[in-house]
């Protein structure tokens, strides 16, 4: 399967509108509504009811046990059990986009994984599935503002939505460089009144290209929150987030025996921001 969030959107400019273990309670009175079927249809086909729980058995229950020895989940207290969150993951190989429901999914926090992904990915059989499965693409040069505001109205209605921040798949054991479309998107959000929590994951595997009969871990951070307006501030954040993930992405290689990254100059994870 191709990755789900290769090449993630910058998020520059937006174009004129055109178009598991433990289990955490979910409160849903009063929540938010899901945004209006009619923008849902013109950007996401939402999630099939029949679909969606045979991709969960399928990935979880058999692809994921049977391709790897061991898989490690760590820092689930820090989802929280209500409201929006925004996801960013490292991005190390295509199984990825199957770890993070696996670990943050209905099982877990009582809520879906919503991806957004680039066009190229919504193209084909892979296409038909992820459109069925809440994904929804986002043109990386010129985001479009059904794409944005469908971004926000989700995290609006208490979503988990999953951006990988640094817009491809990085196999080599560097620092991650993040774009800054995460940053923005959660600008945007905030504009908006929509306070969103930045929860950075890191993720490893023990095997090169993620082969068969390795080891996974996947560690989840602290919140973050990020401070002030513009491009500074996301700037700044970017950084932030970047150091974090960095870290949590050594934690979950150490924990399964793989080398750690370079150490990040800055950031702190397990503390919120």
């Amino acid at each position: 399967m191709t990755s789900t969030q290769e090449r993630v959107a910058t998020m520059a400019q937006p174009e004129a509108e055109s178009e598991g273990p433990g289990r955490l309670s979910r409160a849903d009175a009063g929540s938010p509504q899901l945004p209006e079927p009619s923008r849902e249809r013109s950007v996401c086909r939402g999630i099939s009811p029949w679909l969606a729980p045979v991709a969960m058995l399928a990935t979880q229950d058999l692809a994921l046990p049977l391709w790897f020895r061991s898989l490690q989940v760590q820092g689930q207290q820090f989802l929280p059990a209500s409201g929006p969150v925004l996801l960013a993951p490292t991005h190390k190989a295509r199984w990825d986009a199957l770890l993070l429901p696996y670990a943050a999914g209905r099982r877990v926090s009582g809520r879906d994984c919503r991806f957004m992904v680039t066009i190229d990915e919504m193209q084909g059989l892979q296409g038909w599935f992820l459109q069925r499965l809440g994904c929804f693409a986002v043109n990386q040069l010129r985001p479009s503002l059904a794409s944005l505001r469908y971004a926000v109205e989700l995290l609006e209605a208490g979503e988990q939505l999953v951006v990988f921040p640094e817009g491809r798949i990085r196999r080599e054991p560097s620092v991650p460089r993040l774009q800054q479309g995460l940053a923005r998107l959660a600008l945007l959000a905030e504009s908006k009144g929509v306070v969103v929590p930045v929860l950075p994951v890191g993720i490893a595997y023990s095997r090169s290209l993620a082969l068969p009969c390795g080891r996974a871990a996947l560690r989840i951070g602290a919140p973050m929150r990020l401070q002030g307006e513009g491009r500074e501030a996301a700037k700044a954040f970017t950084a932030q987030l970047a150091a974090a993930m960095t870290v949590l992405e050594s934690q979950a290689a150490a924990s399964i025996g793989v080398p750690s990254l370079p150490k990040p100059c800055s950031g702190a994870p397990d503390q919120p921001l």
